[in-house]
């Protein structure tokens, strides 16, 4: 039987297929052996339209996912006569907000993986070692109010708006349709919620560097997931186009020197949290690397935020690096001045001088780096370098500088103060003889004892530790706390050093031991150095070099709220006391000192969740370093116990209950996330230990297959 041309009883149905570009729908009359690639192939062939498809795929709005696998077939893909699929572009529009708060417009792939989009991303703006960034949504004050299970839910329909006639769904709904390749049944098909929120207004524009890409749907797919000439732009109204060669030119200047000030409409949308938990939930807004943008929710003209997510940076270089550094030490900026990470006054002051020094330096010409990000002299700088290289890791890794007999183990000895606090007593601090060797710490009550090595009162394993600074200069205070795994958790004691020579010594001694490594090891020399460096950017100038009326200083821009007490006349004579010790650094020089700054504050590098561990009924903070995890008190963040990775043995998910399982050689730990989904945990140690994969023997191709199996949740 024939009816309207076709053969009825033969299987074959109508497709609905919705094209974008043109706003249409046609039928498509197809069976279902029929693979992808026909199918797409049929539609252009009915449209007759003639334009270029290439960029096309077909996106199933039901189920959330792409079908781009061509050569599957829609009895495979589990495609049926009831199903509508869009034919739409793969590359669109994406808003993207960088470290510095500024927006670009850029043309991304949605169809990919994130980890591949952010790869592209980064590979169009300059940015080396994309690995260690990633996207995550944009957050409001009202994300801090909820655990990720206590959040509202919101109900939409089909096509993605909200039923009941409430606002439209928001760029906050975290939408997974099926598990990560190879585990089992992870992220279910409910939405993943970040709370309900207002839809925000983009700025009305920002400094342009480049045209604005049509919604044509015109543009062919090219290496850098954007059209045909590599454009992108920022948001707002621009006429001129670029070409890629003027565009990478452009970006070198721009990317890599910020605003003196970001735009009111970014700073205003900032959130900042007043607690560890709040800082915690933080973290619900991280994308996982593992599906496409489009299939978390994200829809085109949305914002997503371009953040480093780990915290490694791998060959940082000045030379090839302007732009990454940059928006690295713009991170840590707004990380401080949003009380996301803690500092002392005597730190903030310092970061705040060396931001004043960065922001002199910017309207300065520098001299070390030419336009290309590359020295005048390459061959005379690349033979200084390695010289230099060559002589601290000789020093570093002589032993002599603690003993003449190259066969002794290398240690420390000093006479130190010692205290460890008990409850309902106040003990004083007590001078102690002290010795440091094989990743051990003696005390001994006598010089003489110490040096027999007898009748030790203390011996203390510091591999595994945790140690935390406890200084402030003005007060002549030089404090190391040391946190001991013991049968109860973890056990305080402090050690209190004289001088800030003696505290950097037992500092780096400390530090490395906690890590596994000894006094012997090539970088003890330089860890002592640098905490020298960072205690002498923290002292206090007799005077200022620049007069306070010569500048205009807005201090809110340079200190964070806690510390904004003081009036504003004393805090800038404070900040330029400080810029006193920093006058003489070059740009660069002050943006690598201000990320090593941050690199030694306690918080830095700790991802925090809120959990609960199997057979405990209350709430807890997990923190995910770049070599540990860490069992937190939820109030104050002391430490309750320290898991090392080296340690670690597997990590996996039961998908069906949400629980997490770290297998460790000493024990395994069993926890459900309550802040955000078991996945962002996942990724965050899987991330890490993949980042742990890298050295300069290895290939520098990323390995993304490696990625996806140490992140995406395979079993």
């Amino acid at each position: 039987m024939i009816a309207n041309g076709h053969i009825v009883g033969d299987g074959s149905w109508d497709l609905r297929v919705f094209v974008t570009d043109l706003q249409t729908e046609r039928l498509i009359r197809v069976k279902g052996d029929v693979h992808i690639g026909g199918v797409m192939l049929r539609l252009v062939e009915d449209l007759e339209i003639s334009m270029d498809w290439s960029d096309h795929a077909l996106w199933w709005p039901e189920q959330n996912i792409w079908l781009t696998r061509t050569r599957s077939t829609l009895d495979q893909c589990g495609v049926h006569a009831d199903a509508l699929l869009h034919f739409t572009p793969m590359h669109k529009n994406l808003r993207v907000q960088l470290p510095d708060l500024r927006y670009l417009e850029m043309r991304v792939d949605f169809s990919i993986k994130t980890f591949s989009t952010v790869a592209q991303v980064c590979k169009e703006l300059g940015v080396r070692h994309p690995e260690e960034l990633s996207f995550c949504k944009p957050l409001e004050p009202n994300h801090l109010k909820y655990n990720y299970k206590d959040m509202p839910k919101k109900r939409y329909d089909q096509n993605g708006t909200q039923k009941n006639g409430h606002i439209p769904s928001d760029t906050n709904t975290f939408i997974a349709n099926s598990s990560p390749v190879g585990s089992t049944g992870s992220l279910d098909k409910s939405p993943f919620m970040c709370a309900p929120v207002t839809p925000s207004r983009p700025p009305p524009s920002s400094t342009p560097i480049g045209t604005p890409v049509g919604n044509s749907g015109t543009w062919k797919k090219n290496g850098f997931g954007s059209d045909s000439n590599g454009t992108l732009n920022y948001s707002g109204n621009v006429t001129s186009s670029l070409s890629s060669e003027q565009l990478n030119g452009t970006f070198d200047s721009s990317l890599a020197h910020s605003p003196p000030s970001p735009y009111p409409e970014a700073r205003r949308h900032l959130i900042r949290p007043k607690s560890l938990v709040e800082k915690a939930r933080m973290n619900v807004a991280w994308l996982d690397s593992s599906l496409s943008i489009m299939e978390q929710g994200v829809r085109e003209h949305d914002t997503l935020c371009l953040k480093f997510k780990f915290y490694v940076f791998y060959d940082l270089n000045p030379k090839y690096d302007a732009i990454r550094i940059n928006q690295i030490y713009e991170q840590a900026k707004w990380q401080l001045l949003n009380e996301e990470i803690d500092c002392t006054e005597e730190e903030m002051l310092m970061f705040a001088a060396l931001q004043l020094q960065i922001k002199l330096q910017a309207n300065q010409p520098q001299l070390s780096i030419d336009s290309n990000g590359t020295a005048p002299s390459p061959v005379e700088d690349d033979i200084d370098a390695a010289l230099n290289n060559l002589q601290t890791t000789l020093e570093g890794s002589s032993i002599n500088t603690f003993s003449n007999d190259i066969t002794q183990v290398p240690e420390l000895k000093d006479q130190l103060r010692f205290l460890k606090p008990k409850r309902f007593t106040l003990k004083a601090y007590k001078k102690y003889w002290f010795t440091c060797r094989d990743l051990h710490l003696f005390m001994y009550k006598s010089r003489e004892e110490m040096m027999h090595g007898q009748n030790a009162v203390f011996n203390i394993n510091l591999k595994g530790c945790e140690v935390t600074p406890d200084v402030n200069i003005s007060q002549n205070k030089y404090v190391i706390k040391l946190e001991v795994p013991s049968s109860d958790g973890m056990s305080e004691m402090y050690i209190r050093c004289d001088d800030e020579t003696q505290y950097a010594r037992w500092m780096a001694c400390c530090r490395l031991a906690a890590k596994g490594r000894s006094l012997a090891d090539s970088s003890y020399e330089s860890e002592k150095q640098t905490i020298l460096d960072f205690l002498y950017l923290q002292k206090r100038a007799e005077e200022p070099v620049i007069n306070p009326n010569t500048l205009d200083i807005q201090v809110e821009d340079f200190i964070a709220p806690k510390y904004l007490k003081k009036s504003k006349g004393k805090l800038t004579q404070r900040i330029l006391e400080a810029h006193a010790n920093v006058k003489d650094l070059n740009l660069i020089d002050a943006k690598m000192n201000y990320i090593k700054a941050w690199q030694l504050l306690p918080e830095y590098g700790i991802t925090l969740f809120v959990v609960k561990f199997m057979n405990s009924r209350k709430e807890e903070l997990l923190g995910v370093a770049y070599n540990r995890i860490m069992k937190m008190d939820i109030n104050s963040g002391d430490h309750q116990k320290t898991w090392r990775f080296n340690t670690m043995k597997a990590w996996n998910v039961n998908w069906e209950n949400k629980h997490m399982m770290v297998q460790f050689e000493e024990e395994n730990i069993v926890f459900s996330c309550l802040s955000a989904d078991c996945k962002v945990v996942h990724e965050f140690i899987g991330g890490y230990i993949f980042l742990s994969t890298r050295s300069k023997d290895a290939s520098q191709t990323l390995n993304e297959e490696l990625f996806h199996k140490l992140t995406g949740g395979w079993s």
